[in-house]
């Protein structure tokens, strides 16, 4: 199991390898300027699938322009070729009723279209591979001739922005966050503005905004309390999810407060806090979420010492979701349009089981 799901992995990556194809750039542009595009290059419409919503593919409206961390993006036409970099932007164009031609391989095992909330809007076409997180392979990129490459939930940098920028039109981070700090909703309507989809996109958001809301008032006993939500990485170090982590953000919106111990040890553009066995107590709240890859990291963390002395844990508090099958911890850590209905009705009954 990948440490890599959106949220799950320390906001920091390497220096973004950009293959040497800046040069070759131009003419290859050149050459792929001379295709055309067929049939198969317009948008599909797919029904919706694991608890998630799609919109109708309608004609989008057209031109836009779209604010971002880099400047602007002006979007002329209807996109017929769309590339996705951000680890999760594809949930929001399936939403829209699209399908990427490309998107990032992060799992190393359909990255795509694994959960239950996404499988079926791909359908049987997959998309193509076009890189890692925040490292993308150009070429492939370029073979794909996308009129328009998204990359929201991303740490893209300026100087893959300018590179790929010479390829397509390219949407980036929203500017006024963090990378990976932006609220889902602030992703949503970026990617939906890009794709000439506000009104579409809006409603999406209403209707979740609706399930958080119904989950808060059929649950008024989660209001105020302290929310810690945190993995063991690797024996020995804990970790909590920061405020600004969409696992965190998802219990909040369940009416829960951030646990301001793990605030307070919060670096700028992190994630997550790491904490050794000795400083568990940071991570003791009302309510403990741990999300791990099953029984083993299960049995880890509970038979460490300092943590069952913690009184979340004395007092039967804390709770054990597991990322994948079910696939429960994946839906909260992608925190999309598609993934929140999955993860509220799934994580509503253990929460209530273990009401505190």
């Amino acid at each position: 199991m990948s440490d890599l799901i959106p949220g799950r992995a320390r906001r920091r990556s390497g220096k973004p390898r950009l293959a040497a194809v800046v040069v070759a750039l131009a003419s290859a542009l050149v050459m792929t300027a001379c295709g055309s595009s067929g049939g198969d290059d317009k948008p599909q419409q797919t029904p919706a699938a694991g608890g998630g919503q799609s919109a109708p593919a309608s004609a989008g409206t057209f031109p836009v322009t779209v604010e971002h961390k880099y400047g602007s993006t002006e979007v002329k036409s209807e996109p017929k070729k769309i590339v996705t970099l951000g680890l999760s932007d594809h949930d929001t164009v399936l939403a829209l009723g699209l399908k990427p031609v490309g998107a990032i391989d992060w799992f190393k095992e359909k990255p795509y279209g694994k959960w239950p909330w996404a499988k079926d809007l791909w359908g049987p076409t997959p998309p193509e591979i076009v890189g890692e997180r925040d490292e993308y392979n150009t070429e492939k990129i370029l073979k794909l001739q996308p009129d328009l490459i998204i990359a929201v939930y991303s740490g893209m940098k300026k100087e893959q922005y300018d590179t790929l920028s010479k390829i397509a039109p390219v949407v980036a981070q929203p500017k006024g966050f963090q990378d990976y700090g932006a609220p889902w909703q602030d992703m949503t309507r970026h990617i939906g503005k890009s794709l000439g989809r506000a009104a579409q996109t809006d409603k999406l958001i209403t209707d979740i905004d609706a399930r958080f809301k119904a989950a808060r008032e059929k649950h008024p006993e989660f209001a105020g309390k302290t929310v810690t939500v945190a993995d063991n990485f690797e024996p020995g170090i804990f970790s909590a999810f920061t405020k600004t982590d969409p696992k965190v953000i998802f219990f909040t919106e369940l009416g829960f407060a951030t646990n301001p111990k793990v605030d307070a040890l919060t670096k700028p553009g992190d994630n997550v806090v790491d904490l050794s066995a000795e400083k568990l107590d940071v991570v003791d709240s009302d309510r403990l979420i741990w999300v791990t890859s099953g029984a083993e990291h299960d049995a880890r963390i509970k038979a460490e010492p300092f943590y069952t002395k913690l009184k979340v844990v004395t007092e039967k508090r804390d709770l054990f979701v597991p990322y994948e099958n079910p696939d429960i911890g994946a839906a909260f850590s992608f925190n999309t349009v598609l993934s929140i209905p999955y993860a509220i009705d799934n994580v509503l009954p253990l929460l209530a089981a273990k009401a505190g």
